[in-house]
C-alpha cells in the first residue's frame, strides 16, 4: 500500500534510502527514449524520475501534493536542471497542471498509487500506527498549485462523524468486515476525550478485534480507510486516468502499479474499457447500440494480465509483496 520502498534488486538507488516497486518492469513497461516527454504522477522520492532521467536523454515532468516531496526533489533537480522539471499539486489535476507549464502532451505517464514510504515511516503525519503521533493522514497539508490543501483529517472523521457513516467508510474503502463494532468502540472512546493520536485509535480498535490471521495489525484495515477518504485517493485515481488519456501522444504509455484491490480494480476497469476489452453489453442493453466496436478502440492493453514483482524484491522488501503494475499504450490515430 505504499508508494515509495526500501529496496528492490535492480541496485538503483533513490534521494534518501527507499527505491520503488518493479522499477525494472516500469521501465521495460514505459520505455524512455530520447527527445520524449513523460510525467511521473506520484514523484514521491523520486526513484521512478531519476530512472526514466538516467536511460534516456529525455524530460520528465514530476507532480506530487506532498510539499516536503518537492522539497527533497529540489538536490535530483539541479542534477538534470534542463530535464527534470518539479510541479506542486495532485496528479488528478495533471491537465490543469501541465496546461498552465506549457505542456499539452506527453509520451509517457507513471503512476505509483498510494502513501509514500517517506510518509508512513514520519510519525508526525499520523499515517502509522507503529508510532504514536497526531491522527493526521494528509499527504498534502498546504495549498497546491491550482488547487488547495485539504483541511479534513483522519482526526476530523472519527471525532465528527455519525456511528453509521463512520462504519461506512472503515467497510466501503477499508473493507472491514466489523466496520459496526470498531465505528461503535471509537464513538464511545470519543464521548470520554477527542481521539487525537494515531497510538490512541489503535489501542480502541485493538481493543474491539481479534488478532488477524494473517498477522496484520486489527487496525490496519480501518487506518486504510480514513487515508483513502482524507485524501480522496480513488477519485484521485479516477480524475487522474481520465486526463492522462487525453494527454498521451500516439505510441504513449501510461504505467500504473497499485497496491491494494480497490486501487487495482479501478485501473483495470478503466484500462479494460479504453482499450476495448469490456464484456459486450447483453443483447437487451440499450448501450449495446452505441458501444465501440474492439477495432475503434483508443488504446491498446499492454497487461492483459497484471505484473507481480519478483520473489527476489518480494523477499527483500515485504511492502512490495501486492504491488501490481497495469499498462496500456495509445494507438495511431486512424487516417
Amino acid at each position: 500500500m505504499t508508494s515509495s520502498k526500501v529496496a528492490n534488486d535492480t541496485g538503483s538507488k533513490t534521494i534518501g534510502t527507499h527505491i520503488p516497486v518493479m522499477l525494472a518492469e516500469m521501465l521495460a513497461t514505459l520505455r524512455p527514449r530520447d527527445g520524449a516527454v513523460y510525467l511521473d504522477g506520484t514523484f514521491g522520492g523520486g526513484g521512478y524520475t531519476r530512472a526514466i532521467l538516467e536511460r534516456a536523454k529525455c524530460h520528465v515532468w514530476a507532480i506530487d501534493r506532498d510539499e516536503t516531496a518537492i522539497a527533497r526533489g529540489g538536490v535530483l533537480a539541479a542534477q538534470y536542471p534542463d530535464r527534470l522539471h518539479l510541479l506542486h499539486g495532485r496528479f488528478g489535476d495533471m491537465l490543469t497542471l501541465l496546461t498552465a507549464a506549457g505542456v499539452h502532451a506527453l509520451d509517457g505517464i507513471v503512476l505509483d498509487i498510494g502513501v509514500s514510504s517517506f510518509q508512513i515511516d514520519d510519525p508526525a503525519r499520523g499515517f502509522s500506527f507503529m508510532a504514536d503521533g497526531p491522527l493526521d493522514m494528509r499527504m498534502g497539508r498546504h495549498g497546491t498549485v491550482g488547487g488547495t490543501g485539504s483541511e479534513l483529517t483522519a482526526a476530523t472523521l472519527v471525532n465528527t462523524l455519525l456511528e453509521h457513516e463512520l462504519a461506512n467508510i472503515l467497510f466501503q474503502l477499508g473493507e472491514e468486515r466489523a466496520s459496526r463494532r470498531v465505528a461503535r468502540a471509537i464513538v464511545v472512546a470519543r464521548a470520554e476525550a477527542p481521539i487525537e493520536t494515531t497510538g490512541r485509535l489503535a489501542g480502541i480498535i485493538r481493543a474491539v478485534l481479534p488478532p488477524d490471521r494473517s498477522g496484520h495489525h486489527p487496525a490496519t484495515r480501518s487506518f486504510q480507510a480514513l487515508r483513502l477518504k482524507v485524501n480522496d485517493e480513488l477519485g484521485e485515481i479516477e480524475r487522474g486516468l481520465a486526463q492522462a488519456a487525453l494527454l498521451l501522444n500516439p505510441g504513449g504509455r501510461v504505467v500504473v502499479i497499485s497496491f491494494h484491490s480497490l486501487e487495482d480494480r479501478i485501473v483495470k476497469r478503466f484500462m479494460t474499457e479504453v482499450s476495448g476489452r469490456a464484456p459486450a453489453p447483453s443483447r437487451h442493453d440499450p448501450r449495446g447500440l452505441t458501444r465501440d466496436s474492439a477495432g475503434s478502440a483508443r488504446f491498446r492493453l499492454l497487461t492483459p494480465k497484471a505484473l507481480r514483482p519478483g520473489t527476489a524484491e518480494t523477499s527483500a522488501n515485504p511492502r512490495a509483496r501486492s504491488a501490481r503494475l497495469r499498462a496500456i499504450e495509445r494507438l495511431e490515430v486512424a487516417a
